[in-house]
């Protein structure tokens, strides 16, 4: 028997979709797994590359399409438990795999015969007759190539080889990092009265890691970001300062978790690898890939934005200063606006300290009884998707899944003409915060969609919830709805995927356009068809009452200045330190934060950018290096598509596949702003953004 058919990574599970059968995996099996996996592509890649037949489209490059399942496969299941639910012996082989992968990765894309294929049909591509998908994959594979060093002399592929292994080795240290000093910074607290504020789940949630901990009292747990949720609600000051103090330090005190050292030497890695490769610096190496022409219309365009937000966050902070009625603080500012919406009647009301707001306020704290998850999901996000595609979601208890947390539903589309469903792809849901699992929310893929290899989505959101007490229920946020929302639109995107190749399916689309469709279903978090039919209190079951909708929609219609402010912040900051040429890298990180943000005059000293550099994980540990702008950049197609949505009126079945025949469907197998612009009938315009930014 072979040894992938007695390995469990590696094995068929015989499960729907080739789902990996988790109970039977141990870490043991990981790097064994590898051991198989990699000299089986490699056997597949010398094949490819030593064909004596003269080199086409599908003894070349669908071929190389075809090639490395068994990797796929293992990588798969590892990086989706590492990231989601990582231990001290996950964390060692991620260090191992990092640079035992990069390695690889440039053994095969600088074999000289199999570069030598590619670049010829790449030359040759307008005369073979290729499909517009042919053809954008044969140019994605000889740029991949170049980018990775394949066309440099054996001096410049050696240094190519140095730099990467370094890279990998470094960035999967900044995700480690970040996490140990996350969850070591963990505010204590003694007294249940200093946590006035939070909710009873935070507070038992602050209850329980304490308890994991062995300390007396209440830990509140670290979220990634610069601004904490907990922050905005706390009503001591003194217990808001000392969150807000633990994040805005985090990974820059000076112990065993401190990235700055690392941080310089990956930008001056990344800034030498640009160099080698004929870029100015790492960012035109990132936005070459990208729908964005280069780096300083990025530019342009943030500081357009920081110019306007700038304006907007004065006037903004001026208000909420009144409403608070002391001078603010940085740890103040999230709890101001927080209260200040949560009190708003629309034509403002009384000093939030004093208690006394007009009769005819609303308080929009309240929406939370109204959002309990499971009708989330059920009435809310499932119910747009089938409204919109025609999905319908069946839960399977009977499924193994890698925690005891993780659900998993079985996803169904009509068949053509015939009445019935199929089943299209797997969806996990992993809602809840847990030590062992990074922070944020992201999706990811487990097996991707591809017509050439016979393979069907099998998809993941995983998500920080705080979960709730035995008996209680999981209650959201406005912000984690319109989490819940955003991940499940790069679901979507994974689950309609209709493609041949497996590296143009779902989101393996450019980073400045993988985020417009989840930015789109945002659209759909309070829109009035999908908000009254999951919006019911948890305990009564009565519908949220018309005033109080009014009021949440009013307040989550337009984006804070702080957001946006902050937002374009990180974005700039990570501009500035991927514009870096190899001989412009500072001796100090900190220092050099503050000159990039001040030029980019984003500095107001109450509102520190979403991410510092020391804690940018997305930037540091991610794929998003000089890429953060991605964000605000696809949200100028985003907030276009809305108004197309809304000029049909909303949950538009038409629209609906209109939007998945364009753009859900067909990954990167089209040029995908041509794809919208079709859709439209138009290029996008900035306008709409503007205008929901509250920029104009």
């Amino acid at each position: 028997m072979a040894a992938h058919d007695t390995n469990p990574v590696l094995a068929d599970s015989g499960l729907p979709y080739g789902l990996p059968d988790f109970t039977t995996i141990t870490d043991d099996d990981f790097l064994p797994a590898y051991d198989v996996a990699l000299p089986a592509h490699l056997a597949e890649i010398e094949a490819i590359a030593n064909n004596p037949d003269a080199p086409t489209f599908e003894n070349t490059i669908a071929a190389l399409e075809a090639s490395g399942r068994l990797l796929a496969r293992a990588n798969g299941v590892f990086f989706n438990l590492e990231g989601a639910d990582s231990n001290e012996r996950r964390k060692q082989i991620a260090s191992e795999l990092a640079v035992r992968l990069t390695e690889y990765a440039n053994t095969v894309t600088m074999n000289p015969a199999l570069f030598t294929r590619i670049a010829d049909l790449y030359e040759r591509r307008n005369e073979l007759g290729l499909t517009e998908p042919q053809c954008r994959l044969t140019e994605r594979k000889y740029r991949d190539a170049v980018r990775a060093g394949a066309a440099l002399d054996a001096a410049g592929q050696a240094e190519m080889r140095e730099i990467s292994s370094r890279l990998a080795t470094l960035t999967t240290d900044f995700g480690q990092y970040l996490l140990d000093d996350t969850n070591d910074s963990a505010v204590h607290v003694v007294d249940v009265a200093d946590l006035a504020g939070l909710s009873d789940g935070e507070i038992a949630a602050a209850r329980r890691l304490a308890g994991e901990r062995g300390v007396d009292g209440y830990l509140i747990a670290l979220e990634l970001p610069t601004s904490q949720s907990t922050v905005a609600t706390l009503a001591d000051p003194a217990a808001r300062a000392a969150v807000f103090d633990a994040s805005i330090v985090r990974c820059a005190r000076g112990n065993d978790h401190d990235t700055r050292a690392m941080i310089l030497e990956i930008v001056a890695l990344r800034a030498r690898r640009a160099r080698l490769l004929g870029y100015a610096n790492h960012a035109e190496y990132v936005i070459a890939e990208e729908t964005a022409p280069d780096p300083e219309a990025v530019d342009r365009l943030l500081r357009d934005l920081a110019g306007a937000a700038s304006t907007a966050l004065t006037a903004e902070l001026e208000t909420l200063t009144e409403v608070y009625g002391a001078p603010l603080t940085p740890s103040d500012v999230t709890y101001a606006l927080a209260e200040s919406e949560r009190r708003s009647t629309g034509s403002g009301s009384g000093k939030v300290d004093s208690g006394e707001v007009d009769s005819g306020a609303v308080d929009i704290s309240e929406f939370t009884e109204y959002c309990e998850l499971d009708r989330v999901l059920d009435d809310g996000i499932f119910a747009a998707a089938h409204a919109l595609y025609g999905l319908t979601f069946t839960e399977r208890h009977d499924l193994p899944r890698y925690h005891p947390d993780v659900r998993i539903w079985e996803v169904f589309l009509p068949s053509t003409g015939s009445g019935s469903v199929e089943g299209i792809g797997l969806f996990l849901g992993d809602f809840y915060a847990r030590p062992s699992k990074r922070g944020g929310a992201w999706m990811n893929t487990i097996v991707d969609q591809s017509r050439q290899l016979g393979t069907a989505p099998v998809v993941v959101n995983v998500e920080n919830l705080t979960k709730p007490e035995e008996g209680q229920p999981c209650l959201l946020s406005l912000d984690q709805l319109e989490t819940a929302f955003h991940e499940f639109g790069h679901a979507i995107h994974g689950l309609l995927s209709n493609v041949d190749y497996v590296s143009q399916s779902g989101t393996s689309v450019p980073r400045d356009f993988v985020e417009f469709p989840s930015q789109v279903n945002e659209m759909w978090t309070l829109h009035p068809d999908v908000v009254s039919r999951y919006a019911r209190h948890w305990k009564t079951g009565e519908p949220a009452p018309q005033a109080l909708l009014d009021a949440v929609r009013a307040a989550g219609g337009t984006e804070s200045a702080h957001s946006t402010y902050e937002y374009l912040a990180a974005a700039a900051l990570d501009l500035a330190w991927h514009r870096l040429g190899p001989d412009e890298i500072p001796a100090d990180v900190l220092a050099f934060e503050a000159e990039a943000l001040a030029a980019a005059g984003l500095d107001h000293p109450l509102v520190p950018p979403r991410y510092r550099s020391t804690y940018f994980n997305h930037v540091f540990g991610g794929g998003y290096s000089s890429a953060y702008y991605s964000y605000i950049w696809s949200e100028i197609l985003d907030a276009e598509t809305e108004q197309w949505f809304l000029q049909a009126g909303g949950l538009d079945p038409e629209r609906g596949q209109a939007f998945a025949d364009a753009v859900l469907s067909r990954g990167d197998s089209v040029d995908p702003v041509a794809a919208h612009a079709r859709m439209l009938g138009r290029a996008a315009e900035i306008g709409p953004l503007l205008t929901r930014r509250g920029l104009v």
